[in-house]
């Protein structure tokens, strides 16, 4: 079948775009780079003509309150756009306990983003993954120095980007869940512990220390980032794509 990838270039979408292809189906990559505004929604006419399905793993340029108009906008113009192309099924790829972070900026967007996505005309479905294991050494970058890395103990169960990608392609090749499926990887961690992990593997000699107001994820209570009773279990553990990577 046809599938339009929105966001088609980046990191999860590049992938998808190629798994779908040697899975037999015609991927159409759509983002800035190929003509396609999701903010005016030029080009998004063009790049759904024929389109059975849309994958949406485009990103917000930034993570504050700026990225609420984003979602807000892209996601308006991506269902009239579909509607309009006879698209039968909308995915979106979006976080595990997205709407348990009202504190954050992002994520309070991204929830309004599946909030327009279920009220929308077209069947439906949400991926919502853990935090990526590529992400881990930005996270530690935000709040470190030459010496020492400073995490709040939040627990998180990572994944990886290739796993996210599988999930993400199998969804949108099945039928609508008119719901969400959730997925992470198959380790919890506090992210200090993470940080302390991913250092050694790198031969990184700083220090991490625990600071509950460090970062992004400091306002995160309990165990909201970590996948519920119903998460489906991604097979690759951190350690073990540490080692791949390095």
């Amino acid at each position: 079948m046809k599938l339009t990838v929105i966001g088609g270039t980046g990191l999860i979408g590049s992938q998808v775009v190629r798994k779908l292809a040697a899975a037999g189906h015609e991927a159409v990559p759509a983002a800035l780079s190929t003509g396609v505004d999701l903010l005016t929604g030029a080009g998004l006419d063009k790049a759904l003509e024929g389109a059975e399905v849309v994958v949406n793993v485009a990103n917000s340029p930034t993570f504050d309150e700026a990225s609420l108009d984003f979602f807000r906008t892209s996601m308006t113009n991506l269902l009239a756009a579909g509607e309009r192309a006879g698209v039968r099924h909308q995915v979106v790829l979006s976080i595990v306990g997205v709407d348990q972070v009202p504190e954050l900026d992002y994520y309070r967007a991204k929830t309004l983003q599946e909030e327009l996505l279920q009220q929308g005309p077209t069947p439906y479905s949400i991926v919502r993954a853990t935090q990526f294991f590529e992400f881990v050494n930005a996270i530690m970058s935000w709040t470190s120095n030459d010496t020492t890395v400073r995490l709040p103990a939040t627990r998180i169960q990572p994944m990886a980007a290739a796993d996210v990608v599988d999930a993400v392609v199998d969804v949108a090749t099945g039928a609508p869940l008119n719901g969400i499926r959730n997925v992470a990887g198959p380790d919890v961690f506090t992210l200090d512990d993470l940080g302390r992990i991913t250092l050694a593997a790198q031969g990184d000699e700083r220090t991490v220390v625990i600071d509950d107001k460090a970062g992004m994820f400091a306002v995160v209570d309990s165990d909201v980032l970590i996948g519920g009773p119903d998460v489906r279990l991604a097979p690759t553990h951190y350690r073990d794509w540490m080692r791949s990577a390095h």
